[in-house]
């Protein structure tokens, strides 16, 4: 599983960088989590507003922080 973490560093895309890192580790689920900081890429995926969510190459949720618990169950679908 990939996940990425599209933002340019902030405090909120380090909380959500941590929320994932916890819901994978919860899982036990073997994730190649990274951060894309470039905005060329991060617009690639039509995002205008980050923090955003990016699993398996599908943006799963973008402008917000979403909890470790809505990301292990977006993760467990």
């Amino acid at each position: 599983m990939k996940i990425e973490i599209l933002g340019m560093g902030c405090p909120k895309c380090k909380q959500l960088t941590e929320n994932a890192q916890t819901a994978a580790k919860e899982l036990n689920i073997q994730a190649e989590i990274t951060k894309v900081t470039d905005i060329d890429k991060i617009s690639e995926y039509g995002v205008m507003m980050t923090p955003a969510l990016v699993i398996d190459g599908t943006v799963v949720s973008a402008g917000k922080i979403i909890s470790k618990d809505e990301i292990k169950k977006i993760i467990s679908k």
